[in-house]
């Protein structure tokens, strides 16, 4: 009997038409029809002879053994029945992945010479095209079509047998569900795979096969078993298709209902991450960039390289069909605390080694260079950067993802649901020892899937915050955590929802550091959480949904959802002790007469107590390179003279809250008549601030004043984030898919200082087939320059340009243009 045949994929090419030409989007490939065909006579003791034919007639032989592999279809065969009085194949020989790559020989019977995969109509149906048209790409719980044709005759139903087999993973097992064996002929098969017959012809046969909506994602190997009633036995490979999640399938976990947002947060491949801050709302374009080439093997190699897939490749295929678990192994997948993640995190303010994070425009440039060298991370990310390139990466398996940013967000590392704040004698936020912050801004993502695992209404949308903070279970991961779930206070709900709870709801507590003491200043129950935001659907505004996350602020239902859940926590065991410790007057400060905050109602301000108010007033707006001017205003309520002693201070801050040292201070001494009202104006000059401004660009502006005739300290601060002027981008003319497009480029220097190193950065999904970099040298100050970029666009539809501008004096100067490429004529 001849030598089994090696059934790897890697050495045995699969049965499929020569890869035709790309067409236009919207037409079906038509089948090259090129003929392998291998005969096995095991009549004879000598060696196999391979006959391979082409569709001119002409062949050459040569034996068996020297040609395995460079044989088309990999045929699996036993000896001829006549020859035997038992048939060669057990009875579950199709559940031996043994024996298959172990065949004997067959005779003349059905016999494949090609298949169809019908790539470019299939993915149009399943809205796989943006990705390619060439390769087979699916969603589960949908049917696809595929054409098999034979040599000599057609398939005959009740006669010939025909069973598909598909596998996922390395160990491919039909109890895990990675293996699934299903026949053509049967309507009542075990399998939650089906197929079934669409057309019959002469001598070719279109089925379609469907996956059921549950089943793992992945790239698949698809097989056949032709079981003819001449008595011959043959397999054939016939070829790979890749799999994803569906949310246009009802019985998909990740279903969404709703075409306009399938569009927007599956489709979309260009969007708004929001920074700033609440006082200043920026939108950064990012081109997201999921159906770009390469992007999907970049993902489905992500999965593989997670810890779960090293430890149990096996279980770890056979969960991903489980949005839920899917998104837990991305996310610890995007950082690379744990493993070789695709990026490093970097606050330090240092990235000689690498990339700025504010200089990264979209995730495409970020996966491709992760996953060309070798799979190391990327240098350098940021919570907005994590958040994106988990979004392309969701987006990209078919789960449907937006980027959400909350501003002022908590970060509270002891679990009790407050905020501690420390500042010094002139206002300035001091180091937190126990590393408690409030972010200006933080980035992560929602997923929307049904969530069995929770009680009934907790599906939907679910918080992913792929930036690493804390551990969950032993990894950098955080979610999903249900958003209804943190909106009600259901803190005890899986995954890491306490912690996304204290990002939008934890109290803020301020403190006066002074000769070793700590004096209480404030408790503050509305300052974290505001403006969650995130793009809006098919639509370039900014949409606000704080009220998906929590009741009004100051409200009694916002109020009883907090003490829901600060007693689930303590129910929990979570910091029990510690949170009782904050309840406690325990604390040596000289209010102690004050008692604890009530739950039910906001504590009373210093400024209630001393009857004076103060607050900060920009003048002209906050733009970089310029002076920043601004007044304290100081408004006495009280029918008494009031004398203030007040101290200022600015520094700047990191988006994370972590602050830079001061580098302005001043004192000011105010008499306030009885209801009188007092400005005093600041001027902080570009020269004082320039040197000290750390990459995002925010500075905090800090005021605490004392009045002589009581203890009571007011505390004031406003955080100011300074604006570059935009980049302008022109489209000069019509884009047309393979036409020639020019692109106008206009940029400038907003400093009164010349800049070097400058570095312009254009991308866009559609448009560029990679990142364009141009090296633009030196810029004089106020200089304004423009310059022109050719491209070929070579997808239609709605695109997105984004450009960004670095120097050795600003990193992250924007600029965007949406372009609607029509379809060649």
């Amino acid at each position: 009997m001849a030598q089994g045949c090696d059934s790897s994929p890697a050495s045995t090419p699969p049965l499929n038409p020569a890869t035709p030409p790309r067409k236009t989007r919207g037409q079906v490939s038509k089948p090259v029809v090129i003929c392998l065909v291998i005969r096995w006579q095991c009549s004879s003791p000598a060696p196999p002879s391979v006959l391979l034919e082409s569709s001119n007639g002409r062949g050459s032989r040569h034996s068996g053994t020297s040609l395995l592999k460079l044989q088309t279809a990999q045929l699996f065969c036993g000896e001829h029945p006549r020859n035997r009085r038992q048939p060669p194949w057990p009875k579950d020989w199709l559940h031996n992945p043994t024996l298959l790559s172990n065949p004997g020989c067959p005779i003349a019977g059905l016999e494949v010479a090609l298949t169809d995969l019908q790539s470019s109509r299939n993915n149009v149906r399943h809205h796989t095209e943006e990705i390619t048209v060439d390769h087979l790409l699916v969603r589960r719980g949908q049917a696809f079509n595929l054409t098999l044709y034979f040599r000599y005759r057609g398939f005959q139903p009740g006669l010939d047998n025909i069973i598909f087999v598909v596998e996922t993973g390395p160990l491919p097992d039909l109890a895990l569900g990675t293996r699934a064996v299903f026949s053509l002929a049967r309507h009542h098969s075990p399998s939650p795979w089906i197929a079934w017959l669409e057309t019959n012809g002469a001598t070719s046969t279109e089925v379609s096969l469907c996956a059921p909506p549950t089943a793992a994602v992945g790239r698949y190997l698809l097989k056949i078993h032709i079981d003819s009633f001449q008595g011959s036995v043959t397999a054939y490979q016939l070829g790979e298709f890749i799999l994803l999640f569906n949310p246009w399938c009802p019985e998909d976990a990740v279903y969404l209902d709703s075409e306009p947002q399938r569009q927007e947060y599956v489709m979309n491949d260009y969007g708004f991450i929001y920074q700033g801050s609440k006082n200043w709302i920026r939108p950064c374009p990012w081109n997201y960039g999921q159906f770009e080439e390469k992007i999907i093997d970049i993902c489905l190699k992500l999965l593989d390289k997670s810890l779960h897939f090293q430890t149990d490749p096996a279980t770890d295929c056979a969960l991903r069909g489980s949005p839920v678990y899917v998104s837990r192994v991305v996310c610890a997948m995007i950082n690379s605390n744990d493993d070789n993640g695709v990026l490093n995190g970097n606050w330090s303010e240092n990235y000689t080694d690498g990339a700025n994070p504010a200089e990264w425009t979209g995730s495409v440039a970020i996966l491709k260079q992760w996953y060309a060298t070798g799979c190391q991370p990327v240098r350098y990310g940021q919570c907005w950067v994590f958040a994106a390139v988990m979004c392309t990466v969701m987006r990209c398996l078919g789960i449907p993802t937006r980027v959400i940013t909350n501003f002022d967000s908590g970060h509270d590392t002891d679990g009790n649901l407050i905020i501690d704040e420390y500042y010094d004698n002139t206002g300035r936020i001091l180091g937190n020892k126990k590393k408690d912050t409030i972010w200006n801004f933080h980035v992560w993502n929602e997923c929307w899937m049904a969530r069995k695992d929770l009680p009934p209404g907790y599906g939907g949308w679910q918080v992913l915050d792929a930036t690493p903070q804390e551990m969950s279970n032993g990894v950098y991961c955080c979610g999903p955590a249900s958003v209804r779930a943190i909106k009600e206070g259901e803190v005890d709900l899986n995954y890491d929802t306490p912690f996304v709870f204290s990002m939008v709801n934890a109290d803020c507590m301020s403190w006066l550091v002074q000769g070793g003491k700590e004096q209480k200043l404030h408790q503050d129950t509305s300052s974290v959480g505001n403006f969650i935001s995130t793009k809006s659907i098919q639509s370039d505004e900014r949409d606000d949904i704080t009220e998906n996350y929590k009741y009004e602020e100051g409200s009694l239902q916002e109020r009883q959802v907090f003490l829901k859940a600060l007693q689930k926590l303590k129910a929990g065991s979570f910091h029990s002790s510690q949170r009782e410790a904050e309840l406690q007057p325990s604390r040596p400060t000289p209010l102690s007469r004050d008692s604890p905050r009530s739950l039910h109602t906001p504590s009373l301000r210093p400024s209630d107590v001393v009857q004076v108010s103060l607050k900060f007033k920009l003048l002209d707006p906050p733009n970089m390179g310029q002076d920043i001017c601004f007044v304290l205003l100081a408004l006495n309520v009280s029918s008494q003279f009031k004398d203030l002693k007040v101290n200022l201070s600015a520094q700047s801050l990191l988006h994370d809250g972590s602050p830079l040292s001061p580098f302005w201070q001043d004192t000011a001494f105010i008499t306030l008549s009885p209801k009188e009202a007092k400005t005093y104006p600041c001027k902080i000059s570009y020269s004082q601030y320039s040197q000290y401004l750390s990459t995002d660009k925010l500075i905090r502006i800090s005021a605490l004043g004392e009045e002589k005739s009581s203890p009571e300290k007011i505390l004031v601060n406003k955080i100011i984030t300074l604006s570059y002027p935009s980049i302008t981008i022109n489209v000069l003319g019509a884009a047309v898919v393979n036409q020639p497009l020019s692109i106008q480029v206009i940029f400038s220097n907003p400093l009164s200082e010349q800049v070097e190193d400058c570095v312009l950065t254009v991308e866009g999904s559609g448009l560029f087939k990679k990142q364009q970099k141009v090296l633009l040298g030196v810029l004089k100050p106020q200089h304004r320059a423009s310059i022109i970029l050719e491209t070929v666009p070579f997808k239609s539809g709605q695109r997105q340009i984004q450009a960004n501008m670095r120097s050795n004096k600003f990193k992250d100067i924007k600029g965007y243009r949406n372009v609607y490429v029509d379809f060649a004529l």
